[in-house]
């Protein structure tokens, strides 16, 4: 390891000294991306919304817009429960969310519908789209839009956990849009009795689905975050696009063939891959906690860390008893803090992990703002908690 053994004496007023803190350099971002990827994302929300709005009408719009939402938030919170050690940066999960239901809703709106044409045309048959056609489109779609974070914003990528967020979030983007036509369609064609059916299929039966598939690619992108290079970074990715663009495909497969078939592969195969989908979540963040454990081990022998604060930040339970503890003693300020506490020393493990894994060069000026920063912290911390008893 490259990385020096730095001491708290090396910086002035060591690590309770109330000492500047900033962003660090990973999280500065040009004005001008920022500024073209708003304009991207609004320009492709309109021309998705005003191509649903033609064929839906004004009338199957708005009731889609209501409905579609119901299932955002609940899904949207139980995918950011499984990223509470170093949560992503509220600009990248708005990105992810957005890419879904703007720039892939638009893309597949366009794709699917030009493909149904060439093979009305080619073979007179377009039965096939939307289990071969559709299904390649959409998750093609959605995955860029993960790629996109990894090669954009690469050091805030850190493996499966990572990659099993940002894809969900843009799944969840793209089920919002796709459910707006769904449920627009329904009310403009045939009423609130289809509207109902319509709403408890997809919002409340399946409001996992598209976060589900998109999940399989973001899992591979994670595996090869996690890689030296070599055939794994190119290989995991790809499979993980097969396993999502099958899973859409079966899916879409059994919807049209009716009730029966539709239930049967949701029991037999969308649940079993959820449950799945869940377990290695779970796993993945509990090898999470054991490398801040690993990595953070250091600071407690140069004296950045206590042992006590170790044990807090390796365990997922010891977290939650700490926010708890500073909101009780502090109210919201002193929990704000103790997260950000939490947050910053898991991005100093992550980064202590990428060097040691040889996916990053160490780097000792970004270490030591992160090391001024947990400091910072528990200066404040102990600002708003005087009496730590």
């Amino acid at each position: 390891m490259a990385y020096p053994r730095l001491m708290p004496d090396d910086v002035p007023g060591g690590p309770a000294g109330a000492l500047a803190v900033g962003p660090g350099p990973s999280q500065r971002r040009p004005r001008s991306l920022l500024v073209v990827t708003v304009v991207v994302l609004a320009v492709c929300g309109l021309l998705s919304l005003g191509a649903v709005t033609m064929e839906v009408g004004l009338t199957g719009l708005l009731p889609g817009l209501l409905l579609a939402a119901v299932p955002v938030g609940p899904v949207l919170a139980t995918v950011l429960w499984l990223d509470r050690h170093e949560a992503e940066p509220p600009h990248l999960l708005a990105f992810a969310f957005g890419w879904g239901a703007c720039v892939a809703s638009l893309g597949a709106l366009v794709l699917n519908t030009l493909s149904s044409e060439l093979l009305a045309r080619a073979v007179g048959d377009v039965t096939s789209t939307s289990v071969v056609v559709a299904p390649l489109v959409e998750e093609s779609l959605k995955g860029l839009g993960v790629l996109l974070v990894v090669l954009v914003q690469r050091r805030q990528f850190d493996g499966v956990v990572d990659g099993i967020v940002y894809a969900a979030c843009v799944g969840v983007g793209f089920a919002f849009l796709e459910n707006v036509l769904y449920l627009g369609r329904a009310m403009s064609t045939d009423g609130g009795g289809s509207l109902v059916a319509v709403f408890v299929l997809r919002c409340l039966v399946s409001p996992f689905a598209h976060p589900l598939f998109t999940m399989a690619f973001g899992v591979g992108l994670g595996l090869a975050a996690r890689s030296r290079p070599g055939p794994v970074r190119v290989l995991a990715p790809l499979a993980g696009l097969v396993v999502a663009v099958g899973l859409h495909a079966a899916w879409n497969a059994s919807a049209s063939q009716g009730a029966t078939a539709f239930l049967e592969v949701y029991v037999l195969l969308q649940v079993p891959v959820f449950a799945a989908a869940v377990v290695v979540a779970l796993l993945a963040r509990r090898r999470e906690s054991r490398l801040v454990g690993r990595h953070l081990e250091v600071y407690v022998r140069t004296g950045w860390l206590s042992e006590a604060e170790l044990r807090m930040l390796a365990s997922g339970r010891g977290r939650r008893d700490a926010r708890a503890w500073a909101l009780r003693a502090g109210g919201r300020p002193a929990a704000g803090t103790v997260r950000d506490f939490q947050e910053t020393a898991t991005e100093l493990a992550f980064r202590r992990d990428r060097a040691w894994r040889g996916t990053q060069l160490p780097s000792p000026d970004e270490e030591l703002v992160l090391l001024r920063r947990l400091a910072g912290e528990r200066a404040r911390l102990l600002q708003l908690v005087p009496d730590r008893g």
